[in-house]
């Protein structure tokens, strides 16, 4: 069995620079880390940050892109490339967003093969970096799924994640296995395996059942558990300290970017959804946290998580 790798999905909104800077000071080296997806050919100073390598050092990090249009997508790698040297961009095919999808983009892209490998043959032609992608199975159902890696097959990938789940299924009941073993059995590619990997016992069953996989993707799974890959490697659980000590580290890193308490806690808010999970009473814990309207009066609350 090879060496598998471990990544941090990309989650909108959450997984920033600011958040992975956070990570990695306090657990450790990543793989592979994603930008949340860029979608526009003329990159937002945001955006720009957030590929930034002075912002991201000492961290692996691929873009990912989000497109139906092929110019777009060469325009955004090319701007990548040149501002900061980047030689692989990932292309989202798996985002189940019903704005997304509306537009025909993200897992939406799945419902038009024809104009799918049209783009990807443009792409592929013109593209002066490594292309990744990472994929739902379908949008509706995986009727096409077989299809959908035959396509995938034609194009010099750098490696495929692959999400076993259809655009329909947001993120809502069991990975469908039967087709990551399709694409296990059929792909030509580099495998990642994405989807409800929340605990070591999920890493073990992906691991032991598909050995000759790359790498294995977390998202969820870390934000409730940032110390999961850990624990992956053989290392005990993280102790809350520990995770109000990434909290923390979290929280100091926008009130630094950030104007306004509102804006700082709106992100703190989204992060303690996962985190509060781990703490005796979590459902009194994030209730609170959710109603506070202060950085001070979340500083206290955080302060006296040892009561809760």
């Amino acid at each position: 069995m090879n060496q598998v790798k471990l990544y941090l999905a990309p989650m909108e909104g959450i997984t920033g620079y600011i958040f992975r800077n956070a990570y990695v000071k306090n657990f450790g080296p990543v793989d592979k880390f994603f930008t949340p997806f860029i979608a526009n050919k003329d990159l937002s100073n945001k955006e720009l940050r957030e590929c930034n390598p002075d912002n991201n050092q000492g961290i692996n990090l691929v873009p990912q892109i989000l497109t139906n249009k092929e110019t777009d997508f060469i325009s955004i790698a090319n701007t990548l490339k040149e501002r900061f040297g980047y030689e692989e961009v990932n292309f989202n095919l798996g985002c189940p967003s019903g704005t997304v999808v509306s537009r025909n983009r993200g897992a939406g892209f799945l419902k038009d093969l024809d104009n799918l490998e049209r783009f990807l043959d443009y792409v592929f032609s013109n593209a002066n970096v490594k292309i990744s992608i990472k994929t739902r199975t379908g949008v509706e159902s995986s009727d096409a799924w077989e299809e959908i890696l035959k396509i995938y097959n034609k194009y010099p990938l750098t490696e495929l994640i692959v999400h076993p789940r259809n655009q329909i299924d947001g993120y809502a009941g069991l990975p469908n296995m039967d087709n990551f073993t399709r694409a296990y059995e059929n792909s030509t590619h580099t495998l990642c395996y994405n989807g409800n990997v929340n605990t070591v016992e999920d890493y073990n069953r992906i691991v032991d059942s598909y050995p000759d996989i790359n790498a294995v993707m977390c998202g969820r799974g870390i934000l409730t558990n940032p110390g999961l890959f850990n624990e992956i490697r053989g290392e005990e659980p993280i102790s809350q300290d520990k995770m109000i000590s990434f909290s923390n580290d979290v929280y100091l890193g926008y009130k630094d970017i950030m104007s306004g308490d509102i804006n700082v806690l709106f992100k703190m808010k989204e992060l303690w959804s996962f985190l509060s999970q781990n703490f005796e009473d979590s459902h009194k814990l994030f209730k609170k946290i959710k109603k506070c309207q202060s950085c001070r009066e979340y500083e206290s609350i955080v302060n006296s998580i040892s009561s809760f």
